[in-house]
């Protein structure tokens, strides 16, 4: 399983560890992921996605996922989200 939020797109970034004596040895900074469920108001259903902590404020921020995954470009979302997205617009649409 990769490393990566599956609502914002954050994933591993590369830098270094610095010794006192400056000695730079390559390193990896990984996102803080949780496993959390989340509620759909439109769908009526809990949704299980990985998201980072800070995945996790933005969408508590904008007012739940409905609202997030609307304001949210398919480009930087996973492919179940992109799948609960369009599940959600075909939703609202019929309703």
């Amino acid at each position: 399983m990769s490393r990566i939020c599956e609502l914002t797109g954050k994933g591993r970034q590369v830098g270094h560890n610095v010794s006192h004596a400056n000695n730079k040895t390559k390193r990896t900074f990984l996102p803080n992921l949780q496993n959390v469920t989340l509620l759909s108001d439109a769908l009526g259903e809990s949704v299980r996605l990985r998201v980072s902590t800070h995945g996790l404020r933005s969408v508590e921020h904008v007012g739940g996922l409905d609202n997030w995954l609307a304001k949210t470009a398919e480009t930087k979302l996973s492919l179940k989200a992109r799948r609960l997205k369009r599940a959600i617009a075909k939703k609202a649409k019929a309703a």
